[in-house]
C-alpha cells in the first residue's frame, strides 16, 4: 500500500503547542505538508500567553527537514482567527486543511460554575473553531478544496460530572461539523469530527498517568491526518478515537411511536416503553431525512 503523503499541502493548526495538536502538526509536516503551528501560548486554564511553544513546534518541524510557520494568536477572537489565516496565506500561498484543536478547561460542579468560565470554554473551544473556519472558508470554497476537523470530546456526546461548560462547547462542534458538512459539499469541502481519548495535560487529571503511554497522543493523530487527507471521502461524521481503537459515533434516532388524533399526558405514560426503544433505530444524513417519519406518520 501507498503512504499517503500531503505535498502541496497547507495545514492550519490550531492549540499545536503541546499534546494532541503538536503531534498533529508533526505528522502532517513529517509528511510533507506545509504547517502554520498555531498556539496562544498559555496553561490549560487560558492563562499566560507565550509565543514559546507554537515556535518550539515549529523549530522540531524544521529540524526534520519540514516547512511550518509559528502564530500565537487567539483563536477565539475574529482579529486573531483572521490572522492565523493569514499567517498560512503570507508564508505559504494558500490554505487546504483545518484542524481547530485548540481548547482550555476550567472544571467546575454547575451549581459552582460561573457565568466567566462557562463563556471562557465556549469561546475558545466553539467560536474559536467557528472563527478560525469562517477565516478560511472563502478560500477553501474557491479552491473548490477543503478538508476540516474539529476536536469534540466523549465529554460533550455522553456528559461529564463538572463539565457543563466543556461539554456543552464540545456537543455543539458536532452539529457545526455536520452543518459544514452540507454546505462544503458542493465545493469539495470535508468537515469531520474526533472525540479523543487521549493523555495530555488537559486530561491528566481525569486519567490515570499509568495509561499515559497506552493513551498516547500518537494513537490519535492518525486518524486526524486520513481525515484530511485528499483520498478521505467521509464527511459530517464524528469518531471516537483513543488507544488505537476507532469508532465511529451515531446519532440515532429510534423507531418511536405516535398515534392520529389529540395526544394525551396519560398516551406518553402509556407508550413510554415504545417511546424509549432503541431498536430498529435510523442514522438520518440530514435533518429532512430525520422529518420523513413525522411525515410519514401525518400522511398515514
Amino acid at each position: 500500500m501507498s503512504e499517503l503523503r500531503y505535498e502541496g499541502r497547507v495545514a492550519i493548526v490550531t492549540g499545536a503547542g503541546h499534546g494532541l495538536g503538536r503531534q498533529h502538526a508533526l505528522e502532517l509536516a513529517g509528511r510533507g505538508a506545509k504547517v502554520v503551528v498555531n498556539d496562544l501560548g498559555g496553561d490549560r486554564s487560558g492563562a499566560g500567553a507565550s509565543a514559546g511553544p507554537a515556535q518550539d513546534v515549529v523549530e522540531e518541524i524544521k529540524k526534520n527537514g519540514g516547512e511550518a510557520v509559528a502564530n500565537p494568536d487567539n483563536v477565539a477572537t475574529v482579529e486573531g482567527a483572521q490572522a492565523i489565516v493569514q499567517t498560512a496565506l503570507d508564508a505559504f500561498g494558500k490554505i487546504d486543511i483545518v484542524v481547530n484543536n485548540a481548547g482550555i478547561l476550567r472544571d467546575r460542579s454547575f451549581k459552582n460554575m460561573t457565568p466567566e468560565e462557562f463563556d471562557g470554554v465556549i469561546a475558545v473551544h466553539l467560536r474559536g473553531s467557528f472563527l478560525v473556519a469562517s477565516a478560511a472558508w472563502a478560500h477553501l470554497r474557491e479552491q473548490g478544496y477543503g478538508r476540516i476537523v474539529n476536536t469534540s470530546s466523549p465529554a460533550g456526546l455522553f456528559g461529564n460530572f463538572g463539565q457543563a461548560n466543556y461539554s456543552t462547547a464540545k456537543m455543539g462542534l458536532v452539529g457545526f461539523t455536520k452543518t459544514l458538512a452540507h454546505e462544503g459539499r458542493k465545493y469539495g469541502i470535508k468537515a469531520n469530527a474526533i472525540a479523543p481519548v487521549a493523555w495530555t495535560r488537559m486530561t491528566e487529571d481525569l486519567l490515570p498517568a499509568a495509561n499515559a503511554d497506552a493513551l498516547g497522543v500518537d494513537k490519535v493523530t492518525p486518524l486526524v491526518a486520513y481525515l484530511v487527507h485528499e483520498s478521505n471521502e467521509a464527511s459530517g461524521e464524528v469518531y471516537t478515537v483513543g488507544g488505537g481503537r476507532v469508532a465511529r459515533i451515531l446519532v440515532a434516532e429510534g423507531p418511536g411511536w405516535g398515534k392520529k388524533g389529540d395526544l394525551s399526558v396519560e398516551d406518553i405514560r402509556d407508550n413510554w416503553e415504545a417511546i424509549n426503544a432503541a431498536e430498529p433505530h435510523t442514522v438520518p444524513a440530514n435533518v429532512g431525512e430525520q422529518m420523513g417519519p413525522l411525515i410519514q406518520h401525518l400522511g398515514s
